[in-house]
Formats: C-alpha cells, sequence, structure tokens
C-alpha cells in the first residue's frame, strides 16, 4: 500500500524537461551569419501555460534573456551562459556542440529556481516567437497582447496577435503570465525537478 502511495507521488510531481538541440546556421547577408537553436520543453507544472513547446533562439537571446532575469532578482546568483568567443566558428562542430550544451546547462539551472520561474520574460523566451523588442514590450505591458496570448500564439500560428503597436497599453495585469491576480494558477512552493533527455 505504502508502495503505490509513493508511486502516485512520484507520477505526481511537477517536471520540466528542456532540450537545446538541432542548431542551424542562418546567414542574413554577405557578413553576418549566426547559428540558432532549437528549445524544447516538456512539463506538467501549473507554472508553464502550454505544457510542450519549441521555439528556436540565437546565443544573444540567450545573453538578452540572462541579462533580465538578473535584473529582475537582483539577489540570485545566476549560472553563466557559455562565454563569447571572438574565434567561435559556425563551421566547428565541437565549438557548437559545446555552446549547445553550455546553453542547455544554463536553461535547465534557471528551472530550477521557483522565482525564476515567475519571470515573464523566461516564459516569452521559451514559448513564444517574439524578438527581444517585442519579448520587453510584452513582458512590460507595452503591447496590446498579453503574454498569455503571446505564448498561445506560439501553439497556433495561424491566429493573429492583436495590433504589435508598442506603444499601446496592456488591459491586462503584469503577474507574469497575463492573468489578474485572482486567476493566477496556483504557484508551486517546492522547487521543480529538472529532468535531463535521455542520450
Amino acid at each position: 500500500m505504502e508502495e503505490e502511495h509513493d508511486m502516485d507521488s512520484l507520477m505526481k510531481q511537477e517536471f520540466v524537461s528542456v532540450l537545446v538541440r538541432d542548431p542551424q546556421v542562418h546567414r542574413e547577408d554577405f557578413w553576418h551569419t549566426y547559428i540558432s537553436y532549437e528549445i524544447c520543453l516538456h512539463t506538467n507544472s501549473m507554472c508553464f501555460q502550454r505544457k510542450t513547446s519549441c521555439v528556436r533562439r540565437r546565443y544573444s537571446e540567450f545573453v538578452w534573456l540572462r541579462q533580465k532575469l538578473q535584473f529582475n532578482a537582483v539577489l540570485l546568483e545566476l549560472p553563466k551562459l557559455p562565454p563569447w568567443n571572438p574565434f567561435f566558428s559556425l563551421n566547428n562542430p565541437l565549438q557548437v556542440k559545446q555552446r549547445m550544451e553550455g546553453l542547455q546547462e544554463f536553461l535547465e539551472i534557471v528551472l530550477q529556481d521557483p522565482l525564476l520561474l515567475s519571470d515573464s520574460c523566461l516564459h516569452l523566451f521559451l514559448q513564444s516567437r517574439l524578438s527581444v523588442s517585442k519579448m520587453e514590450a510584452c513582458a512590460s505591458g507595452r503591447t496590446r497582447y498579453s503574454v498569455a496570448q503571446a505564448i498561445q500564439r506560439c501553439g497556433c500560428e495561424s491566429r493573429r496577435l492583436p495590433s504589435e503597436d508598442s506603444d499601446s497599453e496592456s488591459t491586462t495585469s503584469s503577474t507574469g503570465l497575463g492573468y489578474s491576480g485572482e486567476d493566477a494558477p496556483p504557484r508551486s512552493s517546492s522547487p521543480l525537478h529538472v529532468r535531463k533527455p535521455d542520450p
């Protein structure tokens, strides 16, 4: 009987599984080329509106995310990103793999912290396809669409967001995920278990 209870507790335990994979080279013009990485998230956590998602992000967007998280959680010591390397080569598979592993490790650590999980910038980064400027505007309530609507759009790309004018005000509160204070999903007081993907 006790064994069944333990099994039920295990199954109900919240988890977040994140995988950074599939590096792709993008050429903006003759001089500017960058790599984007696919970030796949799978979770049963109440902190996330969508339980599965995949978005593509580049290294500079990770840098932006870390700066925003640090600004919003001043007292926390955030994990480091893989260092910027002036000699980083898109054609060097080992360098690309090491950076990708470092980005995944960064996200795994971030996703274990309940305070960081309440940051709307993190949710937009992981579950929307907004650019950095639009994520920033949305998180600070300067768009007509909420964080929740931006995330929902990622799941059904055919739906359009309300006007993306950055000077308009949001009608939702800034509790993080576009809910009013009373409608917000319950927050878990215990840290989430971050599951590493199988090799």
